[in-house]
């Protein structure tokens, strides 16, 4: 049962750390970044890249894979998302959608249709206790987790780019009448969002062994779960909703009412709890 857990826990966290970007987003621009998930896998094969042509070091396959997702978020928005940010909603959506369907296709005619084995040398902290085992990779997605969103966590709320951060959220037409440099903000924004999204699929590609072009496409549909779940627009909500998701998935997989696939239990799940509290979770 502890070993379900921890593998539970691990999965949770790739859902996190999509989510919030998605969450960090929405709670600025008020839209759904659906072109997220295509940044997830860019970071990958960012990092199969690395590891392939440079050096089969993790770390340098994550910095890269992290910064280079982090430059095509930004770049996505400007071209992608700033030109239809006074449409009405489901512009944006649409152009997100066109987008990753797009970038599926891309990364099959450049890296063909097959997987990749993602073989990353590295060491890290392990944990063997009678029956459970906490691997390295393990381990190290769920510090790199935990640390991402502590650091996220004070720059918010100890930092002048995170008053004005939150200022923007709040009312960001005010904002911009008070001098805060709006297209900055967004631009952090996205450029923190997708750099967690690339960190992600960097790290399930070592967890999974395995990078491929629509790898993206199921986790995009998991965040977007945890982000209803949390509450749009909370950030921690993102956090907490995304190991809960991952648990209920794997505890609910056990029990013989419930034997359905992952899929169909995340979204049972959603629809259960926003019975009961429409917001989110943590939504206000």
């Amino acid at each position: 049962m502890l070993q379900i857990l921890v593998d539970a826990i691990v999965l949770g966290c790739s859902y996190a750390l999509m989510a919030v970007g998605l969450n960090m987003v929405y709670g600025l621009l008020r839209i759904i970044h659906v072109a997220h998930a295509a940044l997830y896998t860019l970071g990958a094969y960012v990092g199969l890249y690395c590891l392939y042509h440079f050096s089969s070091s993790l770390w340098l396959s994550l910095i890269f894979g992290a910064i280079f997702s982090a430059l095509i978020g930004t770049l996505m928005y400007r071209i992608i998302y700033n030109p239809v940010l006074t449409a009405p909603r489901y512009v944006p959506l649409i152009a997100g959608a066109g987008v990753f369907i797009a970038s599926q296709e891309i990364f099959r005619l450049l890296a063909g249709p097959y997987p990749y084995p993602f073989n990353a040398s590295f060491k890290f902290l392990s944990l063997t206790h009678s029956h459970l085992r906490i691997t390295e990779t393990q381990m190290l997605i769920i510090t790199f987790m935990i640390g991402a969103f502590l650091c996220l966590y004070l720059v918010i709320n100890n930092t002048n780019l995170g008053m004005m951060w939150r200022a923007c959220t709040q009312d960001m037409e005010l904002a911009a009448s008070s001098g805060i440099n709006v297209n900055l903000i967004i631009a952090v924004n996205f450029m923190i969002g997708s750099a967690l999204a690339g960190s992600a699929g960097v790290l399930m590609a070592l967890y999974r062994n395995s990078v491929f072009p629509t790898m993206g496409a199921m986790v995009s549909y998991k965040a977007f779960v945890v982000v209803v779940l949390g509450g749009f627009g909370s950030i921690p909500g993102a956090a907490i909703a995304g190991i809960l998701l991952a648990v209920a998935e794997s505890l609910l997989g056990m029990v013989p009412l419930f034997n359905l696939p992952r899929e169909a239990i995340a979204f049972l799940v959603m629809v259960l709890v926003l019975m009961f509290k429409p917001k989110g979770l943590f939504g206000r």
